[in-house]
């Protein structure tokens, strides 16, 4: 991959292979005068260690040489080495305030988190499926536990760090940040935009554990990026992107072109989310099923803000309808 060099910053992105969807897990070593700051941290596996260690290398560097490490949000494809570096390196780690109680794992948020969701599909008619789903994620409570975070994580309390603006992009996530170089024009984007694949609004509690209304952050965090017109993207999969701007308008029409058809479903009888998750899309609802649901419940969310749809809780069930 190649290095990226303006004026005194330097960028050496780390490329690891996926066999998903994403294609590739990025993270990226930022080298400003003397500061060696990891951008995110991939996966906690062989593969994403030896593709840091060999990025390093083949600069000169090593491990030992960084100086932080700075999240764009918590999600375990972003977090995976944080451990691992911070034993062999003990450099400060910094994230969003939102993302500590995610990061630690704490039980409390995730017993809360685990009601969210039970409450939220049972009022959304997933019936069995969300049962199932509700069931899982109460095993992971157990399962996971060793997936918390053990560095100690400075939040992020100023829109400066290093020489990083720091910019609020929830929407993906409650906790999202991207960083802007204003001197570059370069910006550090998590997953908020992928060139390959539409980056979801995942619908989660607050720490209260009311839920957001992602897609209306998402949608606004992607203006927020077409606003800057950055002319490097690093994104969190994919190809590094030029074209940010031209992006987040497909991005927003596609938005509109699935309003128009969850509407069409809508008029056609479908009036739960899970029908209209199960309508719009068939298999892929039984293989994704949570992110499905987020899919349809946030854009539901979105069309109920701006009036296009209204709702009514029949037997514990909100039914949509068309507002004429």
């Amino acid at each position: 991959m190649s290095i990226f060099r303006k004026d005194e910053c330097e960028i050496f992105p780390v490329i690891s292979p996926a066999a998903n969807d994403l294609r590739s897990i990025n993270f990226y070593v930022v080298k400003y005068y003397e500061s060696l700051i990891l951008i995110d941290a991939g996966i906690n596996n062989k593969t994403n260690w030896n593709a840091l260690c060999s990025t390093l290398a083949q600069n000169d560097l090593q491990v030992t040489d960084l100086t932080a490490i700075i999240l764009t949000h918590h999600h375990y494809d972003h977090i995976g080495l944080v451990d691992k570096i911070v034993s062999k390196n003990p450099i400060p780690v910094f994230a969003s305030s939102e993302a500590i109680p995610r990061l630690k794992r704490d039980r409390d948020f995730l017993e809360k988190r685990i009601q969210f969701y039970n409450s939220l599909y049972r009022q959304m008619g997933c019936g069995e499926m969300g049962i199932a789903r509700v069931r899982d994620l109460k095993q992971a409570i157990e399962q996971n536990k060793h997936q918390a975070i053990q560095a100690d994580i400075h939040i992020i309390t100023n829109t400066r760090l290093f020489h990083f603006d720091v910019i609020d992009v929830p929407g993906h996530a409650p906790d999202h940040i991207a960083l802007w170089d204003n001197k570059t024009k370069w910006m550090f984007s998590g997953d908020l935009l992928i060139e390959h694949i539409s980056s979801n609004a995942l619908v989660e509690p607050d720490i209260d554990g009311n839920r957001i209304h992602t897609l209306a952050q998402q949608k606004e965090s992607l203006l927020k990026c077409s606003t800057l017109n950055p002319e490097f993207l690093f994104p969190g999969h994919g190809k590094i992107i030029q074209n940010a701007k031209q992006l987040v308008k497909n991005r927003i029409d596609r938005y509109e072109e699935k309003f128009d058809r969850l509407l069409r479903f809508i008029k056609a009888g479908n009036t739960t989310a899970n029908d209209l998750a199960l309508a719009y899309y068939k298999k892929t609802y039984f293989n994704q099923f949570s992110l499905v649901m987020s899919e349809v419940i946030s854009h539901l969310d979105y069309l109920e803000e701006k009036q296009r749809i209204i709702k009514e809780f029949r037997n514990g069930i909100w039914h949509y309808e068309i507002a004429y």
